[in-house]
Protein backbone atom coordinates (compact mmCIF):
# COMPACT_ATOMS: atom_id res chain seq x y z
CA UNK A 1 0.00 0.00 0.00
CA UNK A 2 1.43 3.04 -0.85
CA UNK A 3 -0.32 7.28 -0.52
CA UNK A 4 2.28 9.54 -2.39
CA UNK A 5 2.02 13.22 -1.66
CA UNK A 6 3.09 15.85 -3.78
CA UNK A 7 3.21 19.54 -4.73
CA UNK A 8 3.95 21.41 -1.34
CA UNK A 9 5.98 24.17 -1.38
CA UNK A 10 6.94 27.73 -0.24
CA UNK A 11 4.45 30.32 -1.51
CA UNK A 12 2.83 33.64 -0.13
CA UNK A 13 0.50 34.68 1.60
CA UNK A 14 -2.66 34.78 -0.86
CA UNK A 15 -1.37 32.55 -3.32
CA UNK A 16 -2.18 29.05 -4.30
CA UNK A 17 -1.09 25.45 -4.10
CA UNK A 18 -2.80 21.93 -5.55
CA UNK A 19 -1.33 19.08 -3.25
CA UNK A 20 -1.85 15.59 -4.91
CA UNK A 21 -2.05 11.75 -3.23
CA UNK A 22 -0.98 9.16 -5.76
CA UNK A 23 -2.63 5.35 -4.35
CA UNK A 24 -1.79 2.80 -5.39
CA UNK A 25 -1.75 -1.55 -3.26
CA UNK A 26 -5.70 -1.16 -2.29
CA UNK A 27 -9.32 -0.70 -3.78
CA UNK A 28 -9.21 3.12 -3.58
CA UNK A 29 -12.77 3.50 -4.83
CA UNK A 30 -13.51 1.72 -2.15
CA UNK A 31 -11.97 4.03 0.82
CA UNK A 32 -13.33 7.43 2.27
CA UNK A 33 -10.06 10.15 1.53
CA UNK A 34 -9.04 12.83 3.75
CA UNK A 35 -6.48 15.66 3.91
CA UNK A 36 -4.76 16.32 7.12
CA UNK A 37 -2.34 18.33 8.67
CA UNK A 38 -0.16 18.93 11.51
CA UNK A 39 2.25 21.98 12.60
CA UNK A 40 5.04 21.82 14.78
CA UNK A 41 4.08 21.43 17.92
CA UNK A 42 0.49 20.92 17.30
CA UNK A 43 -1.54 17.99 16.87
CA UNK A 44 -2.81 16.38 13.59
CA UNK A 45 -5.37 18.09 12.45
CA UNK A 46 -8.41 16.94 9.47
CA UNK A 47 -8.27 19.04 6.72
CA UNK A 48 -11.15 18.11 4.32
CA UNK A 49 -12.51 14.53 3.33
CA UNK A 50 -14.24 13.17 0.59
CA UNK A 51 -16.41 9.77 0.20
CA UNK A 52 -15.42 7.08 -1.73
CA UNK A 53 -18.05 7.73 -4.54
CA UNK A 54 -16.89 11.77 -4.42
CA UNK A 55 -20.39 12.96 -4.39
CA UNK A 56 -19.90 14.52 -0.35
CA UNK A 57 -17.18 16.93 0.79
CA UNK A 58 -15.98 17.98 4.02
CA UNK A 59 -13.52 20.74 5.27
CA UNK A 60 -12.65 22.12 8.32
CA UNK A 61 -14.06 25.50 9.43
CA UNK A 62 -10.62 26.98 8.94
CA UNK A 63 -10.36 26.30 4.82
CA UNK A 64 -13.83 26.19 4.25
CA UNK A 65 -14.26 28.50 1.40
CA UNK A 66 -10.51 28.09 0.17
CA UNK A 67 -9.64 24.72 -0.29
CA UNK A 68 -11.45 22.05 -2.65
CA UNK A 69 -10.88 18.17 -2.47
CA UNK A 70 -11.35 16.37 -5.53
CA UNK A 71 -10.87 12.82 -6.61
CA UNK A 72 -10.56 10.98 -9.24
CA UNK A 73 -11.17 6.85 -9.07
CA UNK A 74 -10.01 5.99 -12.44
CA UNK A 75 -6.55 7.96 -12.04
CA UNK A 76 -6.28 6.46 -8.29
CA UNK A 77 -5.61 9.88 -7.39
CA UNK A 78 -6.52 12.62 -4.69
CA UNK A 79 -5.89 16.53 -5.03
CA UNK A 80 -6.54 19.43 -2.41
CA UNK A 81 -6.59 22.72 -4.29
CA UNK A 82 -5.30 25.44 -1.86
CA UNK A 83 -6.50 29.02 -2.33
CA UNK A 84 -6.23 31.96 -0.43
CA UNK A 85 -3.07 30.90 1.83
CA UNK A 86 -2.43 32.17 4.79
CA UNK A 87 0.53 31.43 7.15
CA UNK A 88 -1.12 29.63 9.36
CA UNK A 89 -2.03 26.94 6.87
CA UNK A 90 1.79 26.07 7.25
CA UNK A 91 2.09 22.47 8.05
CA UNK A 92 2.75 19.08 7.14
CA UNK A 93 -0.05 17.82 4.91
CA UNK A 94 -0.84 14.11 4.81
CA UNK A 95 -2.97 12.66 2.71
CA UNK A 96 -5.20 8.96 4.11
CA UNK A 97 -7.69 6.75 3.19
CA UNK A 98 -9.96 5.14 5.66
CA UNK A 99 -12.64 2.09 4.68
CA UNK A 100 -15.90 2.95 6.40
CA UNK A 101 -18.32 0.11 7.36
CA UNK A 102 -20.58 2.49 8.94
CA UNK A 103 -22.53 5.90 8.76
CA UNK A 104 -22.79 7.83 5.76
CA UNK A 105 -19.55 10.71 6.99
CA UNK A 106 -16.39 10.80 6.36
CA UNK A 107 -14.41 10.35 9.18
CA UNK A 108 -12.63 13.73 10.81
CA UNK A 109 -10.47 11.08 13.77
CA UNK A 110 -6.70 10.55 12.31
CA UNK A 111 -6.67 7.03 14.12
CA UNK A 112 -9.49 6.04 12.52
CA UNK A 113 -7.56 6.05 8.92
CA UNK A 114 -6.20 2.87 7.82
CA UNK A 115 -2.89 4.00 5.38
CA UNK A 116 -1.24 7.19 5.02
CA UNK A 117 1.24 9.27 3.01
CA UNK A 118 4.71 10.52 3.84
CA UNK A 119 3.49 13.79 4.19
CA UNK A 120 4.38 17.06 2.12
CA UNK A 121 5.36 20.54 3.08
CA UNK A 122 3.41 23.39 2.50
CA UNK A 123 5.19 26.90 4.04
CA UNK A 124 3.10 30.13 3.38
CA UNK A 125 5.27 33.39 4.06
CA UNK A 126 6.44 36.57 2.49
Amino acid sequence: VQLVESGGGLVQPGGSLRLSCAASGFTFSAYDMGWFRQAPGKEREFVAGITRSGSNLYYADSVKGRFTISRDNAKVTVWLQMNSLKPEDTAVYYCAAHRRYYGNYVSKTANEYDYWGQGTQVTVSS
